[in-house]
């Protein structure tokens, strides 16, 4: 049954920025499907649809789309926030570690960007906002795997974008800094792991823990979403709360040698 509302399909929404970007789309208006990858027994918030989804699979993601298409008869707005957390020095994340971080965080986005193009192509537009992260911009110790898919998300979205645009397509990116949510702890922790990095690893849990403690609101995040999706004229990146602001501002114009300096005080690390 087709709607004359916009439709947002929102994927990794069962709790934390995506629970929050569902919540947001409804209150703009939005038909919402929101996705996890097992959703029975969980409640929706009021007005969201929730869909069982596993990113990390071709067919899925296929059939995913094709049920938002037969319900509602369009999506505007693909957010893919999906996505899995890292730890542990590179040395201690084994290649079938790395396979499957890089599976979900850049092939998910991948898999499901590819399943809506056809579908926004034929209805004349739409917009798929890549939830990338100040780690897309900036590096960090102990999280190279995560670091190096939101690196791949940036590259991968900019090209798109400009494939895309004659389609009246747009392929945005928000990126977020540290965000109050069980990400940290839902982190894949390394499969590998070596007694010489072990104090260094201790001290990288501390500096995270404290980092999401102070970190934004998913609601800010949400609101950043949710203008991405609906602005005029939309930017390319959206740097999503204060923190990623300034990490941002600081990757652009800070000296590289300050910028190096800044990220080793930062994790507790030898100068």
């Amino acid at each position: 049954m087709a709607t004359t509302r916009p439709v947002a399909l929102v994927t990794g929404a069962s709790s934390g920025i995506g629970k929050e970007t569902a919540r947001a789309f409804v209150a703009a208006g939005f038909e919402v499907i929101g996705t996890g990858r097992k959703t029975s027994g969980l409640t929706p918030p009021a007005g969201v649809t929730y869909l069982d989804l596993d990113v990390a699979s071709d067919d899925s993601a296929i059939a995913a789309v094709g049920k938002v298409i037969d319900r509602f008869g369009r999506i505007d707005v693909l957010v893919n926030n999906a996505g899995i957390g890292s730890a542990g020095a590179v040395e201690e994340n084994s290649v079938a570690q790395a396979q499957n971080v890089l599976n979900i965080d850049v092939l998910g986005v991948i898999r499901m960007t590819k399943a809506v193009l056809p579908h926004m192509r034929a209805q004349g537009g739409g917009r798929v906002i890549n939830i990338s992260s100040v780690l897309g911009l900036v590096p960090q110790p102990y999280m190279a795997l995560y670091a190096a898919a939101k690196h791949a998300v940036e590259g991968y979205s900019e090209s798109l974008d400009h494939e895309v645009r004659e389609h009246g397509i747009r392929v945005l990116l928000v990126e977020p800094a540290y965000t109050k949510t069980s990400f940290d702890t839902n982190a894949a922790q390394p499969d590998t792991p070596l007694p010489l990095y072990a104090e260094r690893r201790r001290v990288f849990d501390e500096v995270i823990t404290d980092a999401m403690k102070a970190g934004d609101d998913p609601a800010v995040v949400a609101k950043v979403i949710v203008a991405a999706a609906t602005d005029k004229k939309p930017k390319l990146r959206y740097a999503a709360g204060p923190l990623a602001t300034r990490m941002r501002m600081l990757r652009r114009f800070a000296p590289a040698i300050a910028f190096d300096k800044g990220i080793r005080k930062f994790n507790r690390m030898p100068a």
